[in-house]
């Protein structure tokens, strides 16, 4: 399929959701840089809060003390290249949040409903302007409902654990396939049973299963939404 070249809008929303190992992260950078909008990563975000609750030893059930670090927390992104860079009170962070542990233990915080209010409030803010991407678990069911273009990733456990099996290695953290397909379940699990913003998809969304697709493909399939959006499609 030719690429064509779409038009940067003014005001654009791209609501990206899925469960963990769907690949949201890698096609909404890739998207963001191939059309020059703002990238929100909203699970960073998630991330930043437990990397700093863990800091400061504070427990996950722990409302009030997380509701406060929220307050205080400053959490921004800077691109260096191909690489959006995390910093958390003005540490980077970008390497740290990626880690088995971040990824159980920011499951857990973001199903505290002070978290989720604090970080949706600064994700809204983030994106007032436009255009933007965001991915999550609730982009386009919570954090902008409506948004005009949204997509909910999808692929198997075992093509999802794989992924994340294979980006672990490349960091050299340790740990089975099989261990992973397991974190992948459970993280299924806290992610679409939690009480608050569970993981679900919208109704207007578009469902892509990425299971047989490749990493150009999904961005192909995504941008032909948003020209279409943009009125750019024919």
């Amino acid at each position: 399929m030719t690429s064509k070249t779409t038009s940067k809008p003014k005001r654009l929303v791209v609501a990206i959701d899925g469960p963990s190992g769907a690949g949201k992260s890698t096609i909404s950078k890739i998207l963001a840089a191939r059309l020059h909008f703002t990238y929100i990563d909203t699970g960073a975000m998630y991330r930043c809060v437990a990397l700093e609750a863990k800091k400061q030893h504070i427990a996950v059930d722990d409302e009030a003390a997380l509701a406060r670090l929220c307050r205080e927390i400053d959490i921004r992104f800077q691109w260096e290249g191909k690489t959006n860079r995390v910093f958390c009170n003005g540490e980077e962070v970008t390497e740290e949040i990626r880690t088995p542990e971040m990824d159980m233990l920011s499951s857990a915080v973001s199903a505290v409903p002070a978290v989720r209010e604090a970080l949706v409030a600064m994700q809204r803010r983030m994106g007032e302007k436009g255009p933007v991407i965001l991915e999550g678990r609730d982009a386009g069911t919570v954090i902008f409902p409506q948004a005009e273009v949204k997509v909910y990733l999808d692929a198997s456990p075992q093509v999802r654990g794989r992924r994340r099996f294979l980006e672990q290695q490349q960091r050299g953290l340790s740990g089975s396939l099989e261990q992973v397909i397991e974190e992948i379940r459970k993280r299924d699990l806290n992610d679409s049973s939690r009480a608050h913003s569970p993981l679900a998809q919208a109704a207007d969304a578009h469902h892509l299963d990425t299971t047989g697709m490749d990493i150009p493909e999904v961005v192909e399939a995504i941008t032909e939404l948003i020209r279409e959006k943009a009125g750019n499609g024919d």
